[in-house]
């Protein structure tokens, strides 16, 4: 029985990054013999188990082979005789297939120090077409270590997107790889990987179809959507913003993508067509429902954020209703968060000040300080008729706020 350090935590000791989680191959051993040793087996589809002490996961050395389409198409076969080699090799990259023993010493039978090394994201063997998460794990490589992709690598990627392969993946992969590219410190990365390999149309098309869509050059000198959205995103990185504010940052322009195009380079109500586009996407690739909602609301209302020095105190008051402040106030936080991306997405903007967001946080703070309750109380005992006590508290407690909000905005003058 021989035991290796693999994978993740190997490739990022040797990047010099943290490591957090440690992932072990057993080699030489059986089922029956681990659950012996006092290792508790928790693996579903291949043996896995957890070690008794520390609770970390060992695997069987094992090989797989492709029995039919997607990602859970294949048959693995682990016992005693698959070597170390035979498991690297049915890895994805060469920089993810490196191993240590448990006296330190490093194996790597297909040069992924070296790719490493030359920042280079390559695949060990024509394996790697067979799983379409592959596509996605590289893309998302590139975002987080900024490495490019190598040109045999890209042509197989383009190749699994034109066989219909990527066309298996299922929705909780497909949504769980890109939140982790998003979270990446340049989640643009990751999606100019996807087209560069033609998987965005397939994966996001409403994303790809941005790219190459005119805007204003006078408020956009980025000019092309497609461009302007990826420099929020990674704007929103920037900032440390969570996994909600970045998906909304990157799909809150979605309409412009369905501007014909003798309308451009305006895209007059791109907020309406947007929030259609969001919903349709979140039904495909079903992501949790905090990211769904607060990507809805972004598309809906930026907006109106963007334009919120002119607008008059009832309509920051409808916008204030419109995104739920008031029940959410975090939530309306990150809406702010997103939209400021929204703004400083755009060469030459990223310092720029955005005093819109600060004058939507004034006006909540002014709105949130009217006593709701006490207005209900005293009208409890001023209305006569029961049946029209509801509307009259919502009437007085909507009248209250905008009075408020426009003698904090006043004062703000």
């Amino acid at each position: 029985m021989k035991t290796y350090l693999v994978g993740g935590s190997v490739r990022d000791e040797i990047l010099g990054l943290p490591v957090t989680d440690h992932d072990y191959v057993v080699v030489g051993v059986s089922p029956e013999e681990m659950v012996h040793l006092g290792f508790r087996p928790v693996g579903k589809d291949f043996p896995v188990f957890l070690h008794p002490q520390s609770q970390e996961q060992y695997a069987l050395a094992r090989t797989e082979r492709k029995v039919s389409r997607g990602y859970k198409g294949f048959e693995v076969y682990a016992s005693p005789e698959v070597t170390l080699q035979e498991d690297l090799a049915r890895r994805d990259l060469t920089i993810n297939a490196i191993a240590k023993d448990e006296y330190g010493n490093i194996i790597d039978p297909f040069g992924g120090i070296a790719d490493l090394e030359a920042g280079v994201l390559r695949h060990i063997g024509p394996a790697f077409t067979e799983d379409p998460v592959r596509v996605l794990r590289t893309a998302r490589f590139a975002a987080r270590f900024g490495f490019h992709i190598a040109p045999e690598t890209l042509a197989l990627m383009n190749e699994m997107v034109h066989n219909g392969e990527v066309d298996a993946l299922v929705p909780e992969r497909v949504w769980q790889e890109l939140a982790r590219g998003l979270m990446e410190h340049h989640p643009s990365r990751m999606f100019y990987a996807l087209r560069d390999c033609g998987a965005l149309t397939r994966i996001m098309p409403e994303v790809d179809a941005l790219f190459g869509v005119p805007q204003p050059p006078q408020h956009h000198p980025e000019i092309d959507t497609g461009v302007h959205v990826m420099m929020v995103i990674d704007y929103a990185a920037s900032r440390n913003y969570s996994l909600p504010v970045r998906f909304a940052a990157l799909t809150h322009d979605l309409g412009k993508g369905t501007t014909p195009p003798e309308e451009w380079p305006r895209h007059i109500g791109h907020e309406a067509r947007s929030v259609k586009l969001v919903q349709g996407l979140c039904e495909r690739i079903n992501p949790p429902n905090e990211m769904r909602n607060l990507a809805l609301l972004v598309a809906r209302y930026h907006g109106d954020v963007h334009r919120a020095a002119e607008l008059r105190p009832v309509t920051i008051a409808n916008l204030l209703q419109g995104v739920d402040a008031y029940r959410k106030p975090e939530r309306f936080e990150e809406f702010l968060q997103a939209c400021s991306c929204d703004f400083h997405g755009r060469p030459g903007y990223a310092t720029r000040p955005y005093p819109q967001a600060d004058r939507c946080r004034e006006a909540f703070q002014a709105a949130r300080s009217v006593d709701a309750g006490a207005i209900a109380k005293e009208l409890a005992r001023s209305v006569s008729d029961p049946s029209r006590l509801p509307v009259a508290i919502n009437t007085r407690v909507s009248e209250t706020r905008i009075a408020e909000i426009r003698n904090r905005l006043e004062s703000l003058a």
